[in-house]
């Protein structure tokens, strides 16, 4: 920016959070970004009040209740995106909603696990009977393409009617089934985010398993425990090569901010679960040395 005048940035989130699943990001950013001579603050994409014309840059961080309301989010990205710079690039971001963007990424020659997309009962049927039969796995995960913080997510036995039960609602309501099989390193806790902000690699997380077997989030919530872990040299390269890979499949710019979520697997190898560019808890408040990063970053958009 030419201005003398502080930049004003927003940082996008919503208006309630549960309480076992607060935002932590946004109160250590916003000082950070004040410290530096921005006018920044946290506004909610759904307050009819809010005016993006006015920010300088909106920055995507928390606003987690968009699966309950898509078709609102979609037309409020829309409306920011042709009054301000928002961030990630609203392409991108569109793109990252549904996990279908899996498989273009395979596509594109990263791992993942495997999948498939079923858009009716018979097809959700023949993919969980597939995967149950002997010599495949015991178990298999039931998740909709469209969804934030494990929704409508299961771990079920391959001969449970409840995975095939949740297919079916998935579907029913318009969404695709996704269907994969249990990694049982992630039932074991062994996921890895690792974290790739301005381009670099700046921290790792590992946040314990989600799932219960049966159904349901273990204790009950969804609740992540993150700690931070440290990130292999091949992990760096993978999630360099993901976000690549990202670039190559949008024809956009290189994400601002990403968390790429991994497992090693005994049986598929080192797989993407997730690469989120919308939304992704960045856990700050455990990796506080990636707070003033964060900032500098968002900051060097508007330079």
């Amino acid at each position: 920016m030419t201005s003398s005048r502080a930049p004003r940035i927003g940082i996008v989130v919503t208006d309630a959070y549960a309480d076992e699943d607060p935002d932590y990001d946004t109160p250590l950013l916003l000082p950070a970004l004040a410290d530096r001579g921005a006018d920044a603050a946290a506004v909610v994409w759904h307050d009819a009040a809010l005016d993006p014309a006015s920010f300088d840059l909106l920055m995507i961080r928390s606003p987690w209740d968009y699966p309950e309301r898509p078709a609102d989010f979609a037309a409020w990205l829309d409306r920011a995106e042709h009054a301000t710079r928002v961030v990630n690039a609203p392409a991108t971001m569109r793109w990252n909603l549904d996990k279908a963007y899996l498989g273009d990424l395979e596509r594109a020659g990263v791992r993942v696990v495997p999948t498939t997309y079923a858009t009716t009962a018979s097809a959700a049927a023949d993919a969980i009977g597939a995967l149950g039969t002997v010599g495949a796995v015991d178990r298999v995960v039931v998740k909709p393409a469209v969804s934030a913080g494990a929704r409508d997510t299961g771990l079920f036995a391959a001969s449970d009617p409840a995975a095939l039960a949740l297919a079916c609602r998935i579907i029913g309501r318009g969404d695709v089934a996704m269907i994969q099989p249990e990694i049982l390193e992630l039932s074991e806790g062994r996921e890895k985010a690792l974290y790739v902000i301005g381009g670099e690699f700046t921290h790792a997380i590992a946040k314990g398993a989600l799932l219960a077997p049966g159904g349901g989030f273990r204790g009950g919530v969804y609740r992540e425990n993150p700690v931070p872990v440290d990130a292999t040299a091949g992990e760096r390269t993978f999630a360099a090569e993901v976000l690549r890979a990202v670039q190559q499949v949008t024809g956009g710019d290189l994400p601002l901010y990403a968390r790429v979520d991994t497992v090693h697997s005994a049986r598929y190898g080192l797989c993407l679960l997730e690469v989120e560019l919308i939304e992704p808890a960045l856990n700050l408040h455990v990796a506080p040395h990636v707070t003033g990063i964060l900032a500098d970053a968002i900051l060097r958009v508007l330079a």
